[in-house]
């Protein structure tokens, strides 16, 4: 029996119809193989960053309880983006989206391989990650860093509103 281990996912997205293109991912990521969705956070409005102009961003946050491997989860998380429209080859960096999901933590893997880094590596700077974080696993540990709770004290999260839904 493979083990189990608890998975953080960021989602995000600032073009079309977001919340419902958050509402369709987090059903795909229900449908992964040997993966379930333990918990969802609400949706927050967030100032778009980077440098480039365009629409403010939805995100929430997701905890998983999966027996799929960093890797395989990862890929599960690009094939959800692919089937929502997004093309990575094609965008700008920090640019529009129509659907971001981020392994930010894989339980408490430290991994740095050119496909993925764990736990994410700028979640403890990103106010957008850490406040829908917070609500749904305030208490898990970013390695190196501390707890959920304890890296979003540290960032401005005042730019950020739930999303009235």
């Amino acid at each position: 029996m493979k083990a189990r281990v608890q998975a953080c996912i960021g989602l995000g997205g600032n073009v079309g119809d977001v919340p419902a293109t958050l509402d369709a991912a987090l059903a795909a990521l229900a449908a992964l193989p040997a993966t379930r969705v333990l918990r969802t956070s609400g949706y927050y409005v967030t100032p778009a960053w980077g440098g480039i102009e365009q629409p403010d961003f939805v995100n929430a946050a997701a905890v998983l309880d999966t027996a799929l491997a960093p890797l395989d989860l990862l890929d599960g998380l690009l094939a959800i983006e692919r089937g929502a429209g997004r093309d990575r080859n094609r965008e700008v960096r920090w640019g529009p989206r129509t659907l971001d999901l981020d392994l930010l933590l894989y339980g408490d893997v430290v991994l740095d391989s050119p496909r993925l880094s764990l736990p994410h590596p700028r979640l403890h700077e990103r106010a957008f990650a850490l406040l829908p974080l917070a609500e749904v696993a305030p208490e898990a540990r970013i390695p190196g860093m501390g707890t959920v709770r304890d890296a979003l004290l540290r960032v401005d999260a005042s730019g950020l509103r739930l999303l009235a839904r």
